[in-house]
């Protein structure tokens, strides 16, 4: 059972570091689907992923799950939440890249793994240690220096950051496998999605059919390059904690802040590499935590005091001497 625990934990990863990976390039696709508003763009992601998922499971004969999800009203009720707070999450990234704030989406990445560690203390009851306390700390301090920087709130930043996060927790809740979990989330979107693409098409503005079948075929690609990371991020996310995914967050943001100074030339003023300084402690502070902690669970040498010590830790605690 113990290797099973593994084995599982090992796929998990794995599947991390792909979503995570093809998340950091993502924003050199983006761009290319111009003339296309983030609008009609996140219809069609709705609507190719549904289909791109669909093949899947007709390929691996999966349909069990879809009776059993429909018999449970606070599963599908979830899952239907899931599918808003996504919905969010990649029309504002869309958005954010194809605007010019890059940057700062890659921001909402970096501070995700704080905001995953908030809510996992908030909503799971979990203990930090005392350096991931002060990880959040500087965190939320970095926050109020980027303000300052932006002259405004990180807004794009802290909305893909709690969305993503949020997405998270109720995809471990839900408790699906990556491609069923999609494929309830796309069916829920795909109606209201179609439903915008043929309006749009009847007002004249669709560039499904007016930007040549070069521009059709990277707007229907969207379904496999959304699909892709998301199936493994939920392959990832009902196996491993919440705090492993945290620290398989940094691949991301790392690659996008990279494109975005690089690449796409954004400005990066001092006061906003200080506020990028600060999250880069936190997160620093985070990795270093977590190794420490690793290295401590390692197991010890069996000698009698630690025998005695977990013989006492199997013992309900009235029966502790």
């Amino acid at each position: 059972m113990a290797e099973q625990s593994r084995g599982e934990q090992r796929i998990g990863l794995l599947n991390g570091v792909a979503a995570y990976g093809m998340w950091g390039l993502v924003p050199l696709f983006w761009p290319l689907l111009k003339p296309a508003g983030a609008v009609e763009i996140l219809a069609h992601r709705m609507v190719w992923s549904l289909a791109v998922v669909a093949v899947a499971l007709l390929v691996v004969r999966r349909w069990g799950w879809a009776r059993e999800l429909l018999r449970q009203p606070r599963r599908l009720g979830l899952v239907a939440f899931a599918a808003a707070v996504i919905t969010v999450n990649w029309g504002l990234y869309i958005w954010a890249v194809n605007t010019g704030h890059v940057v700062e989406a890659s921001l909402g990445y970096f501070i995700n793994p704080l905001v995953t560690i908030a809510i996992g203390v908030l909503l799971l009851k979990e203990r930090l240690r005392p350096v991931q306390w002060a990880a959040v700390g500087i965190g939320f301090a970095a926050v109020l220096v980027l303000s300052i920087g932006y002259g405004r709130p990180p807004w794009i930043s802290l909305v893909l950051a709690f969305s993503f996060a949020t997405y998270g927790l109720v995809k471990k809740k839900v408790n699906l496998g990556g491609v069923e979990s999609l494929a309830a989330e796309t069916a829920i979107q795909f109606l209201p999605a179609l439903a915008f693409l043929l309006w749009l098409t009847s007002q004249g503005d669709s560039t499904f059919s007016t930007e040549g079948p070069g521009h059709a075929a990277l707007l229907a690609a969207t379904g496999l390059v959304t699909a892709a990371p998301l199936v493994c991020f939920g392959a990832a996310a009902i196996r491993v904690p919440l705090s492993t995914l945290g620290l398989l967050q940094y691949l991301a943001p790392v690659f996008q802040f990279l494109l975005g100074i690089f690449y796409f030339h954004e400005a990066m003023p001092p006061e906003r590499w200080a506020g990028f300084a600060l999250v880069w402690l936190a997160l620093t502070l985070l990795t270093w935590d977590a190794w420490r902690a690793v290295r401590r669970s390692r197991p010890r040498p069996l000698t009698e005091s630690a025998l005695a010590e977990g013989v006492g830790e199997r013992l309900p605690s009235r029966e502790r001497v």
